[in-house]
């Protein structure tokens, strides 16, 4: 019963394009479901590091995002559920960039630029920012063991969910999670 009251609210909050009203600090637990359901919530932080490269070789910093809600993905182009992920990150971004969310997108470890371009045109990305993390110091620092990881910060810059692994990014229950941490 429980399950599909669940789903009939996922369904209808997302058909009528509503923003969850309950704040992410309250987010109830049930709502963290289906290609939701590896999300965790962490205490907000702030990311020790926040300096990347970005793929003409500029220094890129995370707080140029300020004011936004980030989804942080960390992949490879040697990544296969990275590439499987991906459409859906462009999917997320596709849906609520306009409501002040932002997909930033970086590249785990060295990578050839023109690799990371050929990636980008195999998959089919358009809008999606590609930056390096050669040295791995900003996954490190975020605590990255494997690809994919996504990290979703605050407005603030402030680390307040993490997913470890592959995610349906434009999925119902994810849109509705995404418009909570939108509202807060």
């Amino acid at each position: 019963m429980r399950s599909s009251l669940l789903k009939s609210l996922l369904c209808a909050s997302y058909m009528a394009g509503a923003a969850l009203a309950t704040p992410v600090a309250a987010l109830e637990e049930s709502l963290i479901t289906g290609t939701m359901a590896n999300l965790q919530l962490v205490d907000p932080y702030a990311p020790p590091v926040t300096d990347y490269a970005m793929i003409d070789g500029a220094a890129g910093d995370l707080s140029a995002y300020a004011g936004d809600v980030v989804v942080l993905n960390f992949w490879a182009t040697w990544c296969a559920p990275c590439r499987a992920e991906m459409p859906s990150l462009q999917a997320l971004q596709d849906e609520l960039g306009d409501e002040g969310l932002e997909v930033v997108t970086v590249a785990f470890g060295r990578h050839n630029p023109a690799a990371m371009t050929r990636f980008w045109q195999e998959v089919g990305l358009t809008t999606l920012p590609l930056h390096l993390d050669a040295d791995t110091s900003l996954a490190k620092g975020l605590g990255v063991i494997g690809l994919p990881h996504t990290f979703v910060l605050d407005r603030d810059g402030r680390v307040v969910a993490e997913v470890r692994g592959e995610a349906d990014w434009a999925a119902p229950e994810t849109l509705i999670l995404m418009r909570a941490f939108l509202a807060e």
